[in-house]
């Protein structure tokens, strides 16, 4: 399962580093034509809300592989996916923060909404204490189930990108990012098993 699992993020890593650099490389300072400018710069409603939301959403992944890499005893497998969650958002909360920086958006306008109907997969702060406060295999499982439903919201939400967004560049990204969680959900499904 292990050399399954290296693989397959292993080839995760490679897709969404090509995403991100063709995300880099289509910026206006590219090709200063003004049709061309235009042209990588279009954005609508879709893609700030889509890059507002995700944010905090993937800055609150991070936050959770943080602290499932602060504990001792946590199956070796556990920790890899962990390592890897933060890996890949990290880059991306960077992007998306880019976006909306070149978009004239506020970052934090979804900073009032209230996630406690876990629709979007975010965790509450009792959750977050839950696994804070796990040890062991306790934590390794509560990590697995918890990022699974948050994985299973980022996915819905990159999903309304890609249905409604209008930034070529945001949509490769919600691409990436259906495809890379899903393929994680998949992992962390194999994982609960074994636990």
């Amino acid at each position: 399962m292990l050399t399954t699992r290296t693989a397959l993020f292993a080839a995760l890593s490679v897709a969404a580093a090509l995403t991100l650099s063709s995300c880099a490389s289509t910026s206006p300072a590219a090709d200063s034509s003004p049709s061309a400018s235009s042209a990588t710069t279009a954005f609508g409603t879709a893609d700030v809300t889509f890059a507002q939301m995700m944010i905090p959403h993937h800055e609150q992944a991070v936050e959770m592989s943080d602290d499932l890499l602060a504990k001792d005893g946590i199956e070796q497998d556990v920790v890899d996916l962990a390592a890897d969650i933060k890996a890949a958002q990290e880059p991306e909360i960077a992007q998306l923060q880019a976006w909306l920086t070149e978009w004239d958006a506020e970052e934090d306008a979804m900073s009032g909404m209230d996630h406690s109907a876990g629709s979007d997969g975010m965790m509450s702060a009792e959750d977050m204490t839950m696994l804070q406060d796990a040890s062991g295999t306790e934590a390794s499982i509560l990590f697995l189930q918890q990022m699974t439903l948050h994985h299973e919201g980022a996915v819905a939400m990159a999903q309304l990108e890609i249905n409604d967004g209008d930034n070529p560049d945001a949509i490769a990204l919600a691409t990436a990012i259906v495809e890379t969680q899903t393929a994680e959900i998949a992992v962390m499904a194999e994982l609960l098993e074994t636990l």
